[in-house]
């Protein structure tokens, strides 16, 4: 039987839940951590995003990059409440779920198609649940390896599901950068381009 994989991403979900706790901050330029001089972004929004603010980068050049932006102090026991629902409802659809952190998990759907329909029928179903219960847009991607449903999933932002079927896997890498693959970072990827 071919396997059936889901990478799950709850997208800018710092972000996300800051603004369902305050609507007010919804279409603003908004920064989840990075307070204080030796402060660190931990998520940023699309429209902080646009001037250049990423997570991991110092709180003192996000401010200069977007001097415009509102910084909030993480809430880190209201985040982990938010995700413990995320995981419940991921675990509703498999018993096989590995989180990977606070705001992303993958799910085994190999054999689920009896109770939830084809794959992209149980994606949307997972995204309509997350979105109902959290208010928060979730990211899928579905593929036959969670190498290939990662990568899916950051293909399927702002707001969807992205399915690579098995056999279309190698056409569907073939094209990207391989910056595009999951944990590899600036030196791997210099080493791979000089290899060609």
């Amino acid at each position: 039987m071919e396997h059936t994989i889901f990478h799950v991403d709850l997208d800018a979900f710092f972000v996300a839940v800051e603004r369902v706790l305050d609507p007010s901050l919804i279409g603003k330029p908004v920064v989840v951590g990075g307070a204080g001089s030796r402060g660190v972004v931990a998520c940023a929004s699309y429209e902080a995003r646009k001037f250049g603010v990423h997570s991991a980068m110092p709180g003192t050049i996000a401010r200069r990059l977007c001097p415009e932006a509102i910084f909030i102090r993480g809430k880190h026991d209201v985040y982990s409440s938010y995700s413990k629902r995320f995981r419940s409802i991921l675990r509703e659809h498999s018993p096989i779920v590995q989180p990977v952190s606070v705001d992303e998990a993958y799910i085994d759907m190999t054999g689920t198609q009896a109770l939830f329909g084809r794959p992209m029928d149980a994606a949307e179903r997972i995204r309509l649940m997350v979105n109902a219960e959290l208010q928060i847009t979730a990211l899928i991607g579905i593929g036959s390896s969670k190498l290939i449903a990662k990568v899916a999933s950051d293909k399927a932002k702002p707001d969807g599901v992205r399915l690579v079927p098995a056999d279309r896997s190698a056409v569907f890498l073939a094209p990207l950068p391989v910056r595009d693959l999951p944990g590899l970072g600036a030196k791997a990827e210099e080493s791979l381009a000089a290899l060609g």
